[in-house]
């Protein structure tokens, strides 16, 4: 990456220098003041803008910080379309999960019985379980090296997942390390059982469904996204000025695939994840194996279960969701509680800050009144 953004900077005509803005609200206040200022904080880290859709059970509220576009002055909206990086490996997993409903797939099962052959080389598929590939204990490293794209430029699938096979393990499996290359497996494993491409499957099976409109997977070689869409940026210091990149359509998104390709919406986001734990989407079954965790440190309180982790809120309680982001200049985060309250946040950079952080973010307005 830092190649890629020392060669744009040799132009910089084509790139905007990032200006002071003020916070544009895209809902008034109210009473959402607290989480306004923690909002406010977090895109003074970010980048050009920030933005929060919260609620529950009786209505949502959207707030924005910054802008939408650099140089600009219009507030993000819970209708803008962004890519939602890793909050992809939730709609994957959701799949693989639905399957398991089927009968098809047991989650303890080697993925060698599914995909005889495809894990292997420095990796063994008869001791790497499906449910290891869904909770990152694979040992496989975060993206695959040295894999070949296609003579249009795009990438298949198969071959993002055999490249990575003649990678160095991280770790022996059963130990967490969080991989993109699971995800991939997981979305060959999604190809064998319905017959189709995994962006239709995933299309088909959660996204038509429950009337997500603003979402999709994208076919190979798209790169635009969806209007209204929310511009990325990545920002780079040059000389005394900090300049932002438009970054939006510079990345090849079969790259990332079943693990991190999709694009969506803060109210689409705010929507699935309600209907996952409502039980819309998989079983209580499926939803207590996804819930089951692996720590992320040892003696965690919380941690990754199966294509969704868990989060501590500071008003007491667990609320359930995933992350992501991506060079194409968008990160994003949604959080959901079992009592209907949901928070998406998403930022038009790829700038994951933890002082405040978007689980700052998220846990502000999911606690708001407790």
């Amino acid at each position: 990456m830092g190649t890629k953004i020392q060669r744009i900077a040799g132009i910089a005509l084509a790139v905007a220098l990032a200006v002071p803005v003020a916070p544009a609200v895209a809902a008034g206040t109210g009473d959402h003041a607290a989480t306004q200022a923690v909002l406010d904080r977090y895109q003074r880290k970010v980048g050009p803008g920030a933005a929060v859709h919260a609620g529950d059970a009786q209505g949502s509220w959207t707030l924005s910080s910054g802008s939408a576009t650099s140089p600009g002055q219009r507030p993000i909206t819970a209708g803008d379309h962004f890519r939602i990086a890793s909050q992809t490996k939730t709609f994957t997993a959701a799949v693989v999960l639905q399957l398991f409903d089927e009968g098809l797939v047991d989650l303890d099962a080697p993925i060698e019985r599914y995909l005889p052959g495809v894990v292997t080389g420095n990796y063994d598929g008869t001791v790497i379980t499906v449910r290891r590939l869904l909770n990152h204990t694979a040992g496989f490293p975060h993206d695959p090296a040295g894999a070949k794209t296609k003579p249009d430029g795009t990438f298949d699938l198969a071959e993002l997942v055999r490249a990575a096979m003649d990678d160095k393990p991280v770790s022996a499996p059963g130990a967490y390390h969080y991989s993109n290359v699971g995800y991939l497996v997981l979305g060959l494993l999604i190809e064998k059982f319905t017959g189709k491409y995994v962006g239709d499957a995933i299309t088909e099976r959660i996204v038509e469904p429950l009337g997500l409109t603003g979402t999709s997977f994208p076919p190979p070689g798209k790169r635009t996204l969806t209007s209204p869409y929310l511009p990325g940026y990545q920002g780079f210091q040059l000389g005394g000025g900090y300049f932002w990149v438009d970054m939006t359509t510079s990345f090849e998104l079969s790259k990332w695939s079943s693990s991190a390709a999709m694009e969506s919406t803060l109210t689409d986001l705010a929507k699935f994840g309600r209907a996952l734990v409502s039980g819309a989407v998989v079983s209580p079954k499926a939803l207590a194996e996804m819930r089951t965790v692996v720590p992320w440190t040892p003696g965690a309180p919380a941690g990754y279960g199966l294509g969704q982790f868990s989060i501590q809120l500071s008003c007491g309680g667990v609320a359930w969701g995933h992350d992501g982001a991506l060079p194409t200049g968008h990160a994003s985060l949604t959080l959901t509680t079992d009592d209907g309250r949901f928070a998406s946040v998403v930022t038009n950079t790829n700038k994951f800050p933890t002082d405040p952080s978007g689980i700052d973010v998220a846990n502000a307005a999911l606690c708001e009144g407790r």
